[in-house]
């Protein structure tokens, strides 16, 4: 994860590409630099050991 703001991040994919997500369910604390995972299809953002939904903003 490259940014984030508390209610958005940015995300690098391994594709070299970057998507910015949206958190619309359980708040999660996220530092810069954290690794994350992020399913586009399913909408879940799994980052320090909780799993949420996240959205491209």
């Amino acid at each position: 994860m490259i940014d984030a703001d508390g209610a958005t991040i940015t995300v690098a994919l391994l594709n070299g590409a970057t998507v910015e997500v949206r958190i619309v369910g359980p708040a999660v604390d996220i530092s810069v630099g954290e690794p994350v995972a992020y399913h586009p299809v399913a909408e879940l953002l799994s980052a320090s050991a909780i799993l949420t939904t996240a959205r491209v903003a």
